[in-house]
């Protein structure tokens, strides 16, 4: 028993687990930043230009069948506005995580130059 729960944390600890399950919590906790700012200002702006809030009124009769398309566009334009706002998120945090980097340690020369300095010495 003792055995399958030392396996378990070494489960859970393996592959950032923790680091997924907390990126679930937040991506949980954004999703309604998102929807809110798609419906409440890009269908707005859609419905000032368009005259309706959406696309779902675009309707295409084929005999006694009716094909939904402007459901398809709305639920598309839901998706680029998530996926610009993912793009622009991650594209700000690689900027701000490589500044991090880059002022962290020594640069390549200043490593080359310490190591030339320590091969003298010897």
């Amino acid at each position: 028993m003792k055995n399958m729960l030392n396996e378990f944390k070494d489960f859970i600890n393996k592959g950032n687990l923790v680091a997924l399950a907390i990126a679930f919590l937040m991506a949980t906790a954004f999703a309604p930043v998102v929807g809110a700012f798609a419906n409440g200002v890009i269908m707005n702006l859609i419905a000032a230009i368009f005259g309706k809030p959406n696309f779902d009124s675009i309707v295409i009769g084929v005999g006694d069948a009716d094909l939904l398309v402007g459901t398809v566009l709305t639920a598309l334009v839901n998706f680029l506005i998530v996926a610009a706002v993912c793009f622009f998120l991650v594209k700000a945090y690689d900027r701000w995580t490589k500044k991090e980097e880059e002022a962290a340690g020594p640069t390549e020369v200043e490593l080359l130059t310490e190591i030339r300095d320590s091969l003298r010495n010897r």
